[in-house]
């Protein structure tokens, strides 16, 4: 049996080497590093001395060897993709909630007004536990799994709230995800729509929302990319064409196989070529959210406000491999009109690397504006004070934001949006809240300074230093408190996000963010000053 296996390897690694030689010209080398692994694979599988299973560490194997290159090129081996033809075959239906891991609890993050989730009572800050009776182990995917079912069949569910065992029972519904969650005409006739991702119905959501607010009397437009993951490339060039005309080049693609080389341009009869447009972008905007804010920077047919975008400037393609295995690998990089990648990350021995602006190029829009690749989008108006960075982002990513929300809903009542401010009060709290959750925050000039510790002890030096370095970390100590003190305005906005979403869902922090937030402010003001606006677009 071992040496049919063997045999067997060796004959697809032959084939495999045999498929490439089309493409690279290494084909000694290629065989070579085949025929070492499948005498390695063979030599263990024939005799190690506890019995192995071959389909495990191959999968190991294949895996780790992914790894080496950018998180996006995956395999599926046979049982992954036996799944996913289940998932994408079968009915399944929404619950009407999002959840995240959280110290290995599974917590809903948000909920859908009126959906299953909502009817059945559930709330967002809710630790699930059961579902079906049956005990979550911490897996995400497992949980989600778990969660889906056909539309009107019923789930019970077992959950923590504030520390309290409850349960309830909902029923699946199919409902499709809008792309276009919200959108409205402001009162100085914008029209501002959120786009918060890139399905198959993206363009006509965005389109039939433009021609009703105009019909209503906008003459400007927002539209809203922020926290926008991308999807569909063919869906982000039919919503730049909503704005843009007819065969334009919106973006292409590089790749090492010439065959994969693309170029997008619009195809469709635009909807308004001339109305002033803004786009919002944020850290959180990625990809197919890139190549419209990009392609719109770079035809300079409007003006990108916010903060950097992602920077995800790779496409993938899905590879059918032998005995029902897939992989999904990337070919090649997008590219803007005027030419920039906004990719902001290289890919080196499976490790991260930031492009640095040293690095950037610079290239040029239509009107002869500078523009720069390598670090995704940069906006033409930055909102500095609204970047998530440091001492925020980390407040976000350790739930102490979310969870500090969910005890606010506990203990206070809402009035409405026009009169919700939190206080100083409320942010000596939330202090309060971070210190007993034991939240610790390390900034660059700590991690520096405990590396200069270790440093000196091995040169002897800590005793000459003593008095002034203990000096320094007594200062260094505070610096976590002064560094939540300067970041007050920006937390306080967090959390009213968070805490407004509890109360009115979704639609109601665009409704705050339409009242309060600086970015869409700060668009209004430019849209409606045709001078400022024009001067924004000119080098």
């Amino acid at each position: 049996m071992k040496k049919k296996i063997y045999i067997a390897l060796l004959s697809f690694g032959i084939l495999i080497s045999a498929g490439f030689t089309t493409l690279k010209t290494d084909f000694f080398e290629i065989a070579k590093q085949i025929e070492i692994f499948t005498t390695l694979f063979k030599e263990v599988n024939m005799n190690y001395v506890d019995e192995i299973n071959t389909a495990e560490l191959m999968n190991t194997a294949i895996t780790a060897m992914m790894k080496d290159l950018d998180p996006y090129t995956q395999f599926y081996n046979e049982q992954d993709v036996q799944d996913a033809r289940i998932q994408q075959s079968a009915n399944f239906s929404s619950i009407g909630a999002s959840i995240q891991m959280k110290n290995e609890e599974v917590v809903i993050t948000q909920i859908t007004q009126n959906g299953p989730a909502d009817k059945a009572g559930l709330k967002i800050g809710d630790v699930l536990q059961k579902v079906e009776g049956i005990v979550l182990s911490g897996n995400q995917e497992e949980a989600e799994n778990l969660l889906k079912g056909s539309p009107g069949s019923k789930l019970s569910i077992d959950f923590l709230r504030n520390g309290k065992p409850q349960s309830s029972e909902l029923t699946r519904v199919n409902e499709a995800e809008k792309a276009v969650p919200f959108y409205t005409l402001l009162q100085d006739q914008t029209a501002y729509i959120v786009l918060s991702k890139f399905t198959k119905t993206a363009s006509p959501e965005v389109e039939a929302a433009l021609k009703e607010l105009k019909q209503e009397g906008a003459k400007q437009v927002i539209l809203d990319l922020r926290n926008n993951p991308g999807g569909l490339l063919g869906e982000a060039v039919n919503v730049t064409n909503i704005f843009v005309p007819k065969d334009v080049q919106i973006t292409f693609t590089k790749s090492a196989i010439e065959k994969y080389n693309a170029n997008y341009i619009t195809k469709n009869r635009p909807v308004d070529t001339e109305i002033p447009l803004a786009i919002l972008i944020n850290g959180r905007s990625a990809s197919a959210s890139e190549i419209v804010s990009g392609s719109i920077q770079d035809l300079d047919r409007g003006v990108i406000i916010g903060n950097r975008s992602y920077g995800k400037g790779l496409v993938q393609r899905p590879k059918n491999l032998s005995y029902g295995t897939s992989a999904k690998i990337t070919i090649s990089r997008y590219y803007t009109p005027s030419g920039r990648c906004i990719q902001a990350l290289e890919y080196r021995d499976g490790k991260a690397i930031r492009n640095t602006e040293d690095a950037y190029n610079e290239f040029t829009t239509k009107n002869g504006r500078k523009v720069f690749d390598g670090g995704g989008i940069m906006p033409d108006v930055e909102i500095e004070n609204t970047k998530i960075e440091g001492i925020t982002k980390a407040l976000v990513k350790e739930f102490i934001i979310f969870d500090f929300a969910t005890q606010y809903v506990f203990k206070n009542e809402f009035i409405n949006i026009e009169d919700f401010k939190l206080t100083d009060k409320d942010f000596k709290e939330f202090m309060a809240f971070a210190k007993e959750n034991k939240f610790e925050f390390e900034n660059e000039t700590e991690k520096h300074f405990q590396k200069m510790l270790i440093s000196a002890e091995d040169e002897a030096l800590k005793n000459m230093l003593n008095k002034e370095m203990e000096a320094l970390e007594n200062k260094l100590a505070n610096a976590e408190k002064d560094a939540l003190l300067q970041q007050k305005e920006q937390i306080l906005k967090l959390l009213s996000r968070e805490i407004i979403e509890r109360y009115l869902y979704e639609e109601g922090v665009f409704n705050y963010d339409i009242q309060q937030g600086e970015e869409v402010k700060t668009a209004q003001e430019i849209l409606t000053n045709l001078s400022e606006y024009n001067n924004i677009l000119q080098p």
